[in-house]
């Protein structure tokens, strides 16, 4: 088998290219005409050459597929089709739309794919890290169903909300983070230009200093002489932080993490499980299995270790026990949810449930997350005390201590 570039004229007239595998140019010639395109010119190619660069830094500098633009394509994939336009022609003109240069790229091999007459779905699924496989999946179930256009339109909601989910979460930790960052600065300035100043008055004095002051101005001493090691600390723990959640013990251990932090951890389980819900409510509906729509879904929810539960509640509806007992024993769900569960396992409307439960939690996550300042503030206020309080004591007490002993005399 080699590789064929190619040159022709599809049922339109229009002028199409691309690469296809074949054993020789006579095969490709065959494929061609079998998917309505009327080659002009075929020659042997090396589409690795071309098509996978070798230049590192362009790998690393280029600009990566986003939740938007795949947003923005499944609801353009949907309008199109539903308007009768060739998928060809859909694709040629979003290829053309796009200000993403990775993603014309990307639309660009999933055309040449489609010529080479391969379906639409295992086009997609070879394009590592821009489409997930519950995407590809629900792609091709639209294939095999027929439709096509309902299922990009589910996955423009599915993605909708996904990214409704993650603006909120961003939204509520804006604040915070603020202020945390703000209390970083501060600790740096006040230890590298505040205690400093502080010192070379007490040192006139020839007196002993108290404790807390001698510890404010020894760590100012360390900050101000071993930066560079404090700054290269930071950029290996973080690197190595980094490297350890990219492995799969790594990222696990640290997903289970923070579903146990104390005043977020309720919020990203909650955010998990509205995506689950939403997810597994859209592959129902769209004619997947039970069991192969949990295996989809897992990797939507966003954090490994909720993942893994409903991995386990897979392999229990597997095993032909319910979906309620299988969620039941995982752990995870509230009583509410199991009993809108077995409800919708009854009625036969699980899918409508799952809406249903996907509502329920994004509400309660909305709720959280309005009330996460409320929550965070007392916390952020004890902070600032502590600091007010530790800077007051180391900086001022030798002062109070002198101007004692002067009016004691």
């Amino acid at each position: 088998m080699g590789l064929f570039a190619y040159k022709g004229r599809n049922a339109d007239g229009a002028l199409v290219e691309g690469v296809l595998e074949a054993s020789d140019s006579g095969s490709a010639a065959t494929q061609l005409f079998s998917s309505g395109v009327t080659p002009v010119h075929i020659g042997e190619t090396d589409r690795s050459a071309k098509t996978q660069p070798n230049d590192v830094l362009l790998r690393l500098t280029r600009r990566k597929v986003g939740l938007q633009e795949l947003l923005l394509f499944s609801r353009q994939m949907y309008t199109l089709l539903k308007a009768g336009v060739p998928i060809m022609r859909a694709l040629a003109g979003l290829q053309d739309s796009t200000a993403n240069p990775t993603f014309r790229d990307t639309l660009q091999r999933i055309r040449e794919s489609l010529d080479a007459g391969k379906p639409l779905s295992t086009s997609m699924g070879s394009e590592d890290g821009v489409f997930s496989r519950f995407y590809v999946a629900m792609v091709y179930v639209g294939e095999t169903t027929g439709m096509l256009e309902e299922i990009f339109l589910r996955l423009f909601h599915h993605l909708e909300f996904q990214e409704l989910m993650r603006a909120q979460v961003r939204s509520a930790l804006r604040y915070p983070s603020f202020v945390i960052a703000t209390i970083a600065v501060a600790i740096v300035v006040i230890n590298v230009w505040v205690i400093p100043a502080f010192a070379k008055v007490y040192a006139g004095f020839n007196a002993e200093l108290p404790l807390a002051t001698r510890m404010l101005i020894a760590l100012s001493h360390f900050m101000a002489n071993a930066w560079w090691m404090i700054g290269l600390a930071s950029l290996v723990a973080g690197a190595g932080f980094h490297f350890w959640t990219r492995t799969e013990h790594g990222r696990l251990t640290w997903d289970r993490i923070k579903l146990r932090l104390p005043i977020s951890g309720k919020i990203v389980l909650k955010a998990s499980l509205a995506r689950f819900a939403r997810s597994f409510s859209v592959a129902i509906r769209s004619g997947v299995p039970i069991v192969h729509g949990l295996t989809l879904v897992g990797q939507t929810v966003g954090n490994a270790h909720v993942a893994r539960q409903i991995e386990k509640m897979r392999a229990s509806v597997e095993r032909g026990e319910s979906v309620l007992r299988s969620a039941a024993n995982v752990g995870v769900f509230t009583p509410v949810v199991l009993q809108m569960i077995m409800v919708g396992e009854e009625s036969g409307a699980l899918d409508d449930m799952m809406d249903e439960i996907a509502e329920m939690y994004q509400r309660d996550v909305e709720y959280e997350l309005r009330a996460l300042g409320a929550q965070i503030e007392p916390v952020l206020i004890i902070l600032l005390g502590v600091l007010v309080l530790t800077l007051a004591l180391g900086v001022f007490l030798p002062v109070w201590d002198l101007g004692t002993a002067a009016l004691s005399k």
